[in-house]
């Protein structure tokens, strides 16, 4: 339920809730108390009436009370009294005949006065039995004295007692419930403030919040500010993506779109053919520059904790490095693949090791290996890290250019038909989501690339 209501819903609940229980709670209480109170008094009153009723009967011998008397306690009371004299050995001596019955097993000695609640001729009353000494020579002896009166009064008083009580704690509550409504609405106010900020932005506005905010928003601003600053970084990388994309692609395009129609125009079949497999060629190339354009940008955009498994990478490397031996072995090329350290089973993106092993086996096809050469492929598993390296015998990297070879679209030569530029951009790429680096370590004799990443 709490889910579908608003914040200043939620919290005018959760506040104002315990406040009705514990208002509740008091009222209870109080009518407790109020009702103690009532027959407290009203018992002390009953005493008072039961002392002064035996007092009057001795004083008059043993007649009965004047009507003046009864109207009088009738009217300090509220109720009507009724009362019973015995004198000593069970004698009825004035008064009622029918008094309500005592409790079993209740024993009223001298002195102690017993308050009780019975029934009498239908009404529910409050009893109270006395017995005194009386030293007169009429009533010489233990004097038996019994008063009840009905309750009505009683809870009248009770209920009125309620009443107050429910209307002071109602009134409190109704106060309480409007400083908490127009207190969480001033205490919203801010977090309000926020929301029609955020909404007044433009869709590109992805400035960090400068405005104040309370202690308690400060980290939701942080996080926002957070989000907003990669989200930038992600728009600029689409940006730069696409700009370079375009940039990449039109000079492709446009020399297919060329050759298309130079093939059509040409004279004779021989050359028909010739023409077609030029267009075939920068149909491949343009293909190749498509696919690495969008392995690069999967790269960016994959979320590793996704796709996170636990493999093993010896095998998962032994399975892309054989097809591609096999293909080499064509051309003259030896390709080993060996593991050093003691193997285990890695957490990474299967898919992104094995796109970054398939780019650094191209690369090194493209640029490092010529018939008759080697390729050497090692897996070390180090105690806190794992090392992938590619060492081929080819002419090698220039020191000045080791780290602007990962940079995209960088090429050691003019020859665009060899490559696109991307491939060792997409290997870095691969190594940072894992939390590892990507680097060249020779210069001649052959080029060494290394990937590390953490254990």
């Amino acid at each position: 339920m709490l889910r579908q209501l608003s914040l200043r819903g939620r919290l005018f609940l959760l506040l104002i809730l315990p406040l009705v229980a514990v208002a509740t709670a008091a009222s209870f209480a109080r009518y407790q108390a109020a009702t103690r109170l009532s027959q407290e008094l009203y018992d002390n009153t009953l005493l008072a009436v039961a002392l002064t009723i035996s007092r009057d009967v001795v004083i008059s011998g043993g007649d009965v009370l004047t009507e003046q008397l009864l109207d009088e306690l009738t009217t300090a009371l509220g109720d009507p009294v009724y009362y019973r004299i015995t004198g000593p050995g069970g004698g009825f001596v004035t008064g009622y005949s029918d008094p309500p019955d005592l409790p079993m097993d209740t024993i009223v000695d001298g002195g102690d006065p017993v308050f009780f609640d019975s029934v009498s001729l239908g009404q529910p009353v409050r009893a109270i039995v006395l017995r005194e000494f009386i030293s007169e020579p009429q009533f010489g002896g233990w004097v038996t004295v019994e008063v009840w009166q009905t309750i009505t009064q009683r809870r009248a008083l009770s209920r009125e007692l309620l009443a107050q009580s429910v209307i002071l704690l109602g009134s409190v509550l109704l106060t309480a419930v409007l400083i908490l409504w127009f207190g969480i609405q001033l205490g919203l106010k801010p977090l309000l403030d926020l929301r029609d900020a955020i909404g007044q932005r433009s869709p590109d506005d992805l400035r960090p919040i400068r405005r104040w905010v309370p202690p308690e928003l400060r980290p939701l601003v942080a996080t926002t500010n957070s989000l907003f600053e990669r989200l930038s970084r992600a728009f600029a990388l689409r940006d730069g993506f696409i700009s370079d994309a375009a940039h990449q692609m039109r000079n492709p395009v446009a020399a297919i779109q060329s050759q298309a129609e130079a093939a059509i125009s040409a004279p004779t079949e021989a050359e028909l053919r010739s023409r077609v497999a030029d267009l075939a060629d920068s149909a491949r190339a343009t293909s190749r520059l498509t696919a690495q354009l969008l392995s690069l940008e999967r790269v960016r955009g994959r979320s590793l904790k996704e796709f996170v498994q636990t493999v093993d990478l010896v095998a998962l490397l032994r399975d892309r490095v054989r097809p591609f031996a096999e293909t080499q072995l064509r051309r003259g090329v030896d390709v080993a693949f060996s593991v050093t350290g003691m193997p285990r089973l890695v957490e990474c993106d299967p898919v992104l090791i094995e796109e970054m092993l398939t780019n650094l086996l191209d690369n090194a096809q493209k640029y490092g290996l010529s018939p008759g050469g080697h390729l050497e492929v090692v897996v070390d598993f180090a105690p806190h890290s794992i090392r992938l390296c590619v060492r081929d015998d080819g002419p090698g990297v220039p020191a000045d250019l080791r780290e602007r070879i990962f940079d995209r679209f960088f090429r050691l030569d003019a020859d665009q038909s060899r490559g696109c530029g991307l491939g060792l951009a997409i290997v870095a790429d691969v190594a940072k989501a894992h939390g590892g680096t990507a680097r060249c370590l020779s210069e001649g004799g052959g080029a060494v690339f290394e990937v590390v990443l953490p254990r």
